[in-house]
């Protein structure tokens, strides 16, 4: 057979982010006291006025949130006449784990805008929840777009089509109305213009802002007391369980902290936003979620959250030797 060379998309080094290139050392993963690796990162506190309060790396550069930009994706949607509230809102802002109060959530979205999952243009898959996703797989079942995390935003987003008389064919493309007041949003709480728009895994459009600006848009929803965003926010308060599922670490942040509100993302980002105002904003640079929750939970005890309990889900992050715990992953210089 001849050789097949591998296909690369070529990569332009004025499009790599210096913040990330440059990121500072995060987290150490040990093991047996060794540090075996490292990872760089970036992590940001606002205060509730927006101004940076603390920050490790530079918070000025640009990234992806991923799924973190959900509630303000969201956000948009409710601004543009989106009536759904409480467990229904919640699924708008969230990851899903693809368990069954997740999906029949899913279809009563779809149902209430006298659509059905053939309408929904999320990537197929199967359950993010193991257990969740071992029984889909044991059943038989394919790939679905109803399972698959993003549902409940896809949903969402035909939901406010319908409402506003938008082409639901094409809800997903950069130019249409819904993405148009989407990309407004963004723009406004996070207090400038993205700098680029990419297709997210969903594939809806997903917006590069600064990490700074994903922090203080969070703490703008947490600290609202009237209007869309509070309804986002009490939503997601309320509701933990729809805006991740029944073994997520955000789902067990939210429920143990008063008042926060969170979100996470693919690539490791993580996004929280506390009743004060104050909004707090994590990116590992080469993605690994194990690095993460540790870094998050040490931003959290830095600003005065020290609840062991509601920062245990996040901050235990074993290192394992033939299955037994050896070391673990550890957040530095925070």
């Amino acid at each position: 057979m001849p050789d097949v060379a591998p296909q690369c998309l070529p990569v332009d080094p004025a499009g790599v982010a210096p913040s990330l290139t440059g990121a500072p050392v995060v987290a150490h993963v040990v093991r047996g006291g060794f540090v075996e690796s490292v990872h760089h990162g970036l992590a940001v506190v606002t205060a509730p006025d927006g101004s940076v309060e603390f920050e490790v790396g530079d918070s000025s550069g640009p990234i992806f949130p991923r799924s973190s930009s959900k509630p303000i994706q969201a956000l948009a949607m409710v601004r543009h006449g989106l009536d759904t509230d409480g467990a229904l809102l919640s699924l708008a802002c969230s990851s899903h784990s693809g368990e069954d109060f997740h999906v029949e959530a899913a279809r009563a979205i779809l149902a209430r805008a006298g659509l059905s999952e053939s309408d929904l243009q999320n990537t197929p898959d199967h359950p993010f929840d193991e257990v969740a996703r071992i029984a889909w797989i044991t059943a038989g079942l394919p790939k679905q777009s109803i399972v698959q995390n993003c549902s409940g935003k896809h949903a969402s987003m035909l939901a406010t089509c319908v409402l506003n008389g938008w082409d639901t064919a094409t809800y997903r493309e950069r130019d249409h109305p819904l993405q148009v007041a989407i990309t407004e949003t963004v723009t406004e709480l996070a207090g400038e213009q993205p700098s680029a728009v990419a297709v997210d895994g969903c594939g809806a459009p997903i917006h590069a802002i600064p990490l700074a600006g994903l922090a203080r848009s969070f703490g703008r929803l947490a600290a609202a007391g009237e209007g869309p965003e509070a309804r986002i926010a009490a939503a997601m308060r309320d509701f933990p369980e729809y805006l991740g599922g029944t073994r997520r670490d955000v789902t067990s942040l939210i429920r143990s902290v008063p008042g926060l509100i969170a979100k996470d993302g693919a690539e490791a980002v993580f996004a929280v936003g506390l009743p004060d105002g104050r909004g707090v904003a994590v990116k590992i640079a080469d993605g690994a979620s194990r690095a993460r929750g540790v870094v998050v939970a040490a931003v959290l005890r830095r600003i005065g959250i020290t609840d062991g309990e509601a920062l245990a889900p996040l901050e235990h992050e074993p290192v394992l030797g033939h299955g037994e715990p050896v070391g673990s992953v550890v957040a530095v210089g925070i």
